[in-house]
């Protein structure tokens, strides 16, 4: 009797105590599998509704199957985060399942990572972007099969996120189109002219947009990091229009081949809160660039890439940590 009651006391009251502590430290997969154990370490688990405000599918098999189930459970029907990063198995049906059978569980999601989901179409897309009303983050990175023409789906949805200005309500703060290789400047026009409170945007690896494009970044007053690697067709005339963007703390030139100094020179002068820069690869700048960013920027630079850059002569460490002695990072691409 005394065992018995001592285990009734440790599974009451010792469990819930043990687990307050450690649990939020736990990976999300740890927890499920802890769900299993025992009564009484479900119990406690489902009691915090902070442990399930993540969902993390990330490189899982038979992951469409698995969103549609966990979503159905209700200790994710104030889920905030949705990882399907490279997820398996995650079709179009999946998205439009949830619309009709979750869509209670999709109104608090404030970030969904599609990235890498090579099945999903505009189709699903739009019906799991019509069902989030106030997400934030999106992310649909290397989808090849995304936009046709141009993103309607996206775009749609975009109209409907971002209302005017002087209108209250949520609005999209990050948007990653990273390798959708089919969009084109039209669409990205529209995402720029609806998305005015952008902060972050990532258009890596996409080579097809013309400079009319990239001058449109002017729009997003709130913008801080921008990543434009292997933007072929910008120019300096685009560059000086980027640096009307005063609140950038993050940019990526990298293969960014048609910049000179004098781009470098406008985004410099315009951006003075610089702490990450990448121009790996540009044969046009030079020195010249260096000494203004030195004069703008040398207190706040922490990472800058000039690898590559021919035309720059001092690019020893030492020498770079006399323009910007708060130097940290000397190589972000490899």
């Amino acid at each position: 009797m005394e065992e018995a009651e001592a285990e009734f006391i440790w599974n009451r009251e010792t469990i819930p105590k043990v687990l307050k502590i450690v649990s939020a430290r736990l990976p999300q997969r740890d927890l499920i599998s802890l769900l299993l154990v025992s009564p009484w370490l479900y119990r406690t688990l489902i009691s915090y509704p902070s442990l399930w405000q993540v969902l993390d599918l990330c490189e899982m098999g038979n992951a469409g199957n698995r969103l549609v189930a966990a979503l159905s459970l209700p200790r994710y029907h104030h889920v905030k985060e949705i990882k399907l990063e490279f997820a398996q198995d995650i079709e179009d049906k999946h998205l439009e399942l949830l619309k009709v059978k979750c869509l209670d569980s999709l109104q608090n999601l404030e970030s969904l990572n599609l990235n890498g989901c090579q099945k999903i179409s505009d189709k699903g897309i739009e019906a799991i972007t019509s069902a989030c009303p106030i997400l934030k983050v999106f992310a649909i990175y290397w989808n090849v099969s995304l936009l046709p023409k141009l993103p309607r789906s996206i775009v749609k949805y975009l109209l409907t996120l971002c209302p005017p200005l002087e209108a209250k309500g949520m609005h999209l703060e990050s948007l990653n189109l990273t390798r959708c290789i089919k969009l084109t400047d039209h669409g990205l026009l529209q995402i720029l002219l609806k998305c005015s409170f952008l902060q972050s945007l990532n258009v890596y690896a996409l080579s097809g947009f013309t400079d009319e494009a990239y001058k449109r970044i002017s729009l997003l007053s709130h913008l801080k990091f921008l990543d434009l690697c292997g933007a072929q067709n910008l120019s300096d005339e685009g560059l000086s229009c980027i640096a009307k963007c005063t609140k950038l703390v993050s940019l990526n030139f990298t293969w960014c081949v048609r910049i000179t100094d004098a781009g470098v020179i406008a985004i410099a002068q315009g951006c003075t809160s610089l702490e990450f820069l990448s121009l790996f690869g540009i044969i046009g700048v030079t020195d010249k660039c260096l000494e203004v960013l030195s004069r703008s920027c040398s207190n706040t630079i922490t990472t800058l890439d000039v690898n590559g850059c021919i035309g720059i002569k001092r690019r020893s460490r030492d020498e770079l940590l006399h323009l910007f002695p708060y130097l940290k990072c000397f190589k972000v691409h490899s």
